[in-house]
């Protein structure tokens, strides 16, 4: 099958989370709104001013100038955060800072720079029109306007906005948790010295890094030799523990690739296998008592590939989050690719200003330190050369 018939079937398979927490207005950043915020009183709650200057009655300095300036009495001062009462009177004034108060009577603020800063008296010599430099009531938001929309994701503006309607807590879903299973004897954990024959175990630690940058909760991480009744165990302890269980290696043909047996095994449904894709093709989509469990490759390129293509699908659809959507585009590519692939290939990339390079001639599925120069994946048919100055279709690397 197409990767985009797998990750449908994958989608189908698959129910936003529902449950929701109470969290603090700071950690509400990046997190989806479980029910609509809408604001209780206006903002600004009273009318203020919107410069340092005086609060004026604009009917009584329309034909004030530097020829012939008006001169207002001055009944007192409000700064930002005072609330002093001034009763307006026909040419009078109220000298106000950028956020204070202002009386009612007074419909505008004249800025100081078109006075003599007078304190007792002011002479003023310019005009100004009704509400010039006043913010009115209600101005920014009005009550009951809503702030954040339910099931969007609230962003760093958005957080502003409560504060200023001072909503402390808000209703969010709660984060998604995340299973990750690391197979095969020859992993190492870090920190311990590397014995012949075997290697350190890089695919967690990416996989971790990328669901904890996004705000998820690893809720379960095991790595696991190659012995089925482990690998049994575990499977069921993460599907009951997570929304979604990611599982490296053991996915092909070989004599330790026990995933696909031991999947059949704990009653996990299969939803698609061998997929057109290259590196990664082996990999598993499945579902275990309504969990979906994407089973990767054990090469570090091939199972960050198509982490790419599925877990952002699956978790944008869980989360109500459609920006973690992959992004598909195309731009020229800048050098040749003459290799001709059977299936279709993902080839590490970089691209800038709708051009695409090929920065490395290395595309091994086990080498991955040369993707720190790269910013995307080109996708390339099955069959196809490329040249420079072809239109191809690219598609974003979360994980750079």
């Amino acid at each position: 099958m197409e990767i985009e018939e797998c990750v449908d079937l994958f989608l189908k398979k698959v129910t936003p989370v529902s449950e929701t927490e109470r969290v603090h207005l700071t950690k509400t950043c990046g997190r989806v709104a479980a029910k609509d915020i809408c604001v209780t009183e206006p903002v600004p709650a009273f009318p203020k001013s919107a410069m340092d200057g005086y609060a004026v009655c604009a009917s009584d300095i329309e034909h004030a100038s530097k020829e012939k300036p008006i001169v207002l009495d001055v009944l007192g001062e409000n700064c930002a955060g005072d609330c002093n009462e001034f009763s307006y009177v026909q040419n009078s004034a109220v000298r106000v800072m950028t956020g204070a108060y202002i009386p009612e009577g007074f419909d505008a603020v004249i800025r100081q720079e078109d006075t003599d800063y007078g304190m007792d008296k002011a002479a003023v010599f310019a005009p100004v029109k009704p509400y010039m430099n006043y913010c009115k009531i209600g101005e920014d938001m009005t009550a009951g306007e809503t702030v954040v929309e339910k099931d969007s994701r609230i962003t760093p503006l958005q957080v502003g906005l409560l504060a200023s309607i001072g909503m402390e807590y808000a209703d969010v879903y709660r984060q998604l948790r995340v299973a990750l299973i690391s197979t095969g004897s020859e992993l190492t954990p870090i920190g311990t010295a590397l014995k012949k024959g075997k290697i350190y175990n890089s695919i967690l630690y990416i996989l971790k890094a990328a669901v904890e940058r996004e705000g998820f909760v690893v809720s379960y991480e095991r790595v696991c030799a190659d012995e089925e009744l482990s690998l049994e165990r575990m499977l069921t302890e993460a599907a009951d523990c997570a929304d979604i269980v990611i599982t490296t290696g053991g996915v092909s043909v070989g004599k330790k690739d026990l995933l696909p047996a031991v999947l059949d095994k704990v009653g996990a449904k299969r939803l698609f296998a061998r997929a057109n894709i290259q590196p990664g093709t082996p990999t598993i989509g499945s579902v275990l008592n309504g969990t979906p469990i994407l089973s990767l490759s054990g090469n570090p390129y091939a199972a960050v590939v198509n982490f790419e293509v599925y877990f952002w699908e699956l978790a944008a659809a869980m989360t109500r989050n459609h920006g973690l959507k992959p992004v598909v585009r195309t731009a020229v590519l800048k050098s040749d690719y003459p290799k001709i692939n059977q299936l279709r290939r993902f080839v590490r990339a970089y691209e800038e200003h709708g051009e695409v390079f090929l920065p490395t001639q290395t595309h091994a599925s086990s080498v991955i330190s040369n993707m720190t120069q790269c910013n995307c994946y080109l996708d390339i048919a099955a069959g196809t050369a490329l040249s420079a100055g072809d239109t191809v279709t690219v598609r974003n690397m979360r994980l750079c």
